[in-house]
């Protein structure tokens, strides 16, 4: 918001001011909370045309030099994701659709904007957080609702409305009646996501960081969770629909990929098509199973269903509608395709009922009942041969014998009608429909030789009726358009009689035509979302039948335009850098991520859509509850002992093996990162250990290593070398597995396992084997210097062991060489570097009384000089005196 006008700007820096008025201001790499910023450094630009913004230049200056503004953080409206920021130059940016839709209802609100941001600068009501709460009502927003709150503070439920501009929520009810209200009590609306789904959190909190102190401690604070989506049900998600439209689906790309790696033209090949059309159907036919489930009364103690089996029949009549026009068997895409429309009418528009039929079959004298002329009309259109055959027959005893003698015929002509199915060659089904239509025209003939006289019966103008039924058979366009309309039919009825009656050699790429010209006659319900599916696909109009079908369920838009792709019917690109295809799939990925418990499905779907959907489904992987602290998921021992080995179970399982099989590498090494981290909390430190290798985590590894030492000076020598024991076998596979890895941690796992066995050798009281272990640790260089003061004090007690001398005068001598070194160093101001975790180990103290114990070191390394001086002297006399 500058000024009064709303414009687009480029934040080039952030700048934030402490220490009161005379504070100064610091530059800021990022934030979260509008709170600690005090301006905005940006680049403005204004608004050229549709999703164009042009660079403003500075008015009175000579060169036109560019215009930046130092912008207070308060009129920052909205923040714009990097996606929606399609083309950028130094003179222009260009926005993508969503966010211009964001720009457009704020442009059309900047009085009201322009107002409470001045009013809110004024204040310097800039600690609070922003929440994008608009102050204008969306009228494209759709609502959806809440979750039950699961604590004791979360006092109510609400319904929330989420508009279509990205990140913008309306709670309803509202928290207050009016948004002034809440800034007058003095709080601001603040929200934050869920790391399981896409819900929200949504609380008040202070308007300025002073008053945060004035709420007790121990007050409830009323927290709303509002959900962008309905969490499926359990009959959605496991009654056949969601679960097993998967295996369609995975199949389906399955088919797409290796079809692709083989033949770039894979498309044309029949085999291919044959096994899209295949897979299409088993989508229809798992709807349908759905329907009958939802539309049988059996009873339901989880309450009502959450779709109803009207729902499902609408998806029925989608999919396979979608099937019959644009996956039609191999070989027959050019073939006439009106008795497959009126198939697909009669299935899933059922006229008339078979109450009807029964009604008139028993009655004495059916033509006399108003329903009877309707019923054979309509059976007629339908292409009912049997039905209309069977009530003309009817006719054989009414008074006309003249209609007596018609009926008859034209019960003759509709049993021999011509169907396509019956001929092997459509040049055959051309010549016998002509030969059939003649027969049509003799009848006609022989109605107009019925006197006006005879016409009409006791109850109705007969003839009219007679002749409405010939002009279906006859295919006069005008005849079939009126008959629907009086039988109150819609479009879709007169399009399939069409491909029957009127040409019967309708193709489908002459269907759009014909259905433009029956639309301006006969348009469709716009109120009607399935309607309004159907007559998009009628028409050839493959986005907005996916548009239409994301209203009815975005199931139906995701796996439509699935198919819909590689077929040729949708853009593989986009403007806005996202496919059609994969924006419906994704929109339907983010309906199932609003149920944790779906996220290996939530994925498959994620990973189907190139570099945006594969970041998403990485952002939803690596936030998947591992529950490694579950005991009840987690094996007995056995499963542990697979996870020592390297390998994984349980849900951390399933999640490595998604990464495997999706090639998600980053993602996997941070669920194994997160894995460590967990284990690490409760001291599994060999598992941990395992999770860091896999990962190639070796500054994770050093830090476990660490958290490992660190046990020795807490918890004691015992407990240091049992956890380090548990990470022994890693040493191992670290070496065998990761021959590469880095030195510098590997060589702090090393010293950890050799000194967690040199202290388990002073438990058992193998006292000699603990000296040659304590000897070689310093030879072989493996101990830090930072442990160097700690390891000399251990010897001590071997030092002082009086039944024999533990070390050789070389060893005794390395220790020796050890402890003066410390010493000098110490002396040189370097002291930090050898006695800081010897200090932690005394209670209290510091580099003073880690040196008065390393003195004690040098007390009893001077001891043992001694005594090995007198016991080498002792024995020398005694070889003297064994030889004289």
């Amino acid at each position: 918001m500058v000024g009064k006008d709303i414009a687009l700007v480029h934040v080039l820096t952030l700048y934030s001011k402490s220490g009161g008025k005379s504070g100064t201001h610091a530059w800021r790499e990022k934030t979260d909370t509008i709170g600690v910023i005090s301006f905005i450094a940006g680049q403005i630009y204004e608004h050229e045309h549709r999703r164009q913004f042009n660079i403003i230049h500075t008015a009175d200056a000579l060169l036109g030099t560019v215009h930046f503004a130092h912008i207070p953080a308060g009129s920052f409206l909205a923040l714009l994701p990097k996606d929606e920021v399609v083309k950028s130059s130094q003179t222009h940016i260009e926005i993508g659709s969503q966010a211009y839709k964001l720009f457009d209802d704020l442009n059309a609100e900047r009085e009201k904007l322009a107002e409470a941001v001045a009013s809110l600068n004024t204040a310097e009501q800039k600690s609070r957080q922003i929440f994008s709460e608009p102050r204008f009502r969306d009228p494209t927003s759709t609502g959806i609702s809440i979750g039950p709150l699961p604590s004791h503070n979360l006092h109510r439920a609400l319904t929330a409305t989420r508009s279509r501009m990205s990140g913008v929520f309306t709670l309803k009810p509202p928290l207050v009646q009016k948004p002034e209200d809440l800034l007058a009590a003095g709080q601001s609306l603040s929200a934050t996501p869920s790391p399981l789904d896409n819900s929200l959190a949504v609380f008040t909190t202070p308007a300025s960081s002073s008053q945060s102190a004035s709420r007790p401690p121990d007050e409830d604070q009323p927290v709303y969770f509002a959900g962008s989506d309905v969490v499926p049900s359990y009959e959605r998600r496991l009654a056949r629909f969601i679960t097993d439209t998967l295996v369609i689906f995975a199949a389906f790309q399955n088919l797409l990929k290796t079809s692709r790696s083989k033949d770039p033209e894979w498309i044309h090949a029949e085999q291919n098509l044959t096994v899209m059309r295949k897979l299409a159907i088993d989508y229809v036919n798992f709807i349908k199973e759905c329907w009958i489930h939802a539309s049988q009364p059996a009873p339901r103690p989880d309450g009502p269903l959450q779709y109803s089996a009207d729902h499902y029949r609408s998806l029925y009549t989608c999919f396979s509608l979608f099937v019959v026009l644009y996956l039609p068997e191999p070989g027959y895409e050019e073939a006439p395709v009106g008795e497959e429309l009126m198939e697909w009418l009669n299935i899933h528009f059922i006229e008339p009922s078979t109450e009807e039929g029964d009604h008139l079959s028993s009655l004495k004298n059916p033509w006399e009942d108003e329903t009877f002329w309707p019923y054979l009309t309509r059976a007629t259109l339908r292409g009912l041969s049997k039905a209309s055959v069977f009530i003309l027959k009817m006719l054989s005893g009414h008074p006309s014998e003249d209609l007596q003698h018609l009926a008859e015929t034209m019960a003759s002509i509709i049993s021999s009608q011509p169907r396509l199915q019956n001929f092997t060659a459509e040049r055959d089904f051309a010549y016998a429909s002509r030969r059939w239509k003649d027969k049509v025209k003799a009848l006609r003939v022989e109605m107009e030789q019925v006197l006006e006289a005879d016409r009409f019966d006791d109850f109705d103008n007969w003839w009219d009726r007679f002749s409405d039924i010939v002009g279906i058979l006859e295919g006069r366009a005008e005849i079939v358009q009126r008959v629907c309309e009086e039988l109150g039919a819609d479009w879709k009825e007169v399009c399939a009689a069409w491909g029957v009656f009127v040409d019967p050699r309708f193709r489908r790429q002459d269907i759009p035509d014909v259905v433009d010209r029956i639309l301006d006659e006969m348009p469709p319900d716009p109120t009607n979302v399935e309607d309004m599916v159907h007559t998009a696909l009628f028409s050839g109009k493959a986005v907005d039948a996916l548009a239409h079908a994301s209203q009815l369920d975005r199931w139906l838009a995701a796996h439509l335009a699935d198919i819909m792709e590689p077929l040729s019917l949708i853009s593989v690109d986009s403007q806005d850098g996202i496919p059609v295809r994969d924006l419906h799939v994704l929109a339907y990925a983010e309906y199932l991520h609003s149920d944790p418990a779906l996220w290996r499905i939530t994925v498959d779907y994620m990973f189907s859509c190139g570099d945006v959907g594969a970041e998403r489904g990485d952002e939803v992987l690596v936030r998947v509850p591992l529950r490694l602290n579950d005991k009840s998921a987690t094996a007995p021992v056995e499963g542990e002992g697979r996870i020592r080995a390297g390998n994984v179970v349980g849900v951390l399982k399933d999640v490595n093996q998604t990464c495997f099989d999706y090639q998600r590498e980053g993602a996997r090494r941070t669920i194994c990162r997160i894995a460590a981290q967990t284990l690490v909390h409760e001291k599994n430190y060999g598992l941990a250990v395992s999770y860091c290798s896999s990962a190639e985590d070796w500054q994770g590894l050093g830090r476990i290593v660490d958290r490992v030492l660190d046990e020795y000076i807490t918890s004691g020598p015992a407990r240091f070398a049992q956890y380090a024991s548990d990470i022994a076998p890693s040493l191992q596979n670290l070496n065998i597995h990761h021959p590469s890895s880095s030195a510098v941690f590997v060589h702090r796992l090393m010293f950890a396992v050799r000194y967690s066995n040199f202290q388990q050798l002073r438990i058992k009281h193998e006292l000699q084997s603990a000296a040659l272990d304590l000897v070689a640790m310093f030879r072989d260089d493996v101990v830090p210097k930072s442990w160097w003061a700690v390891t000399l004090y251990d010897a001590v007690e071997l030092l002082q062991y009086r039944s024999a001398l533990l070390f050789s005068a070389a060893g005794a001598a390395e220790l020796l060489t050890k402890l003066e070194e410390i010493f000098v160093r110490t002396s040189q101001g370097s002291g930090g570097d050898y006695l800081d975790i010897l200090a932690r180990t005394i209670a209290g103290g510091g580099y003073k009384e880690a040196l008065d114990r390393l003195k004690t070191v040098r007390l009893a390394m001077a001891r043992y000089f001694a005594r090995s001086a007198v016991l080498r002297r002792a024995n020398f006399f005694i070889l003297e005196s064994d030889k004289l």
